[in-house]
């Protein structure tokens, strides 16, 4: 094979390569989100409450634990599970109960959920039960936002500020 035609093959292949690699840079179009609509991610994590509270030792608990294990009072580890709801306009959209982490079920519990809706007004209302030792919901959120298209709306839970947290 002579090298004028191996080279020619190997500018033919080039050319190809190059035209590939034009079009699927700009092409298919991609889309990351439909022009009339938002997002609302719903994104917190948080430790529940101990399922049950402290209790003191008796001095006869104490007498019989060894001298380095003698603490007055004895508190469980385990954390109550999340129970977490998130409603758009009435509708129940999020319904999620999320275990603790960690090795003892004393870690904190993650929730994520990407919801689409559409751009415009809607009424968020977002609840969570952190205590297995209280009937119902113990924080609740209720807030109406406008979202303008492709906005993206977070709602977190904030210890600090006391509850849900809309951003």
């Amino acid at each position: 094979m002579s090298n004028g035609l191996r080279y020619a093959g190997q500018a033919a292949v080039y050319v190809l390569f190059c035209a590939g690699l034009a079009y699927f840079s700009d092409a298919p179009a991609y889309r990351h989100m439909d022009p009339g609509a938002a997002v609302i991610k719903l994104s917190l994590t948080h430790a529940g409450k101990p399922v049950s509270e402290c209790r003191r030792r008796t001095p006869e608990e104490l007498a019989a634990l060894p001298p380095n294990m003698r603490v007055a009072e004895e508190c469980p580890r385990e954390r109550s599970p999340l129970h977490v709801q998130l409603a758009v306009d009435g509708v129940l959209r999020v319904d999620a109960v999320r275990e603790p982490t960690g090795l003892h079920g004393d870690g904190a519990a993650t929730v994520y959920h990407r919801l689409t809706v559409p751009a415009g007004r809607h009424e968020l209302v977002a609840r969570m039960s952190d205590s297995v030792r209280v009937e119902g919901f113990s924080h609740e959120r209720r807030a109406d936002v406008n979202l303008e298209p492709r906005q993206v709306l977070v709602v977190d839970f904030d210890t600090e500020q006391g509850g849900f947290v809309i951003r």
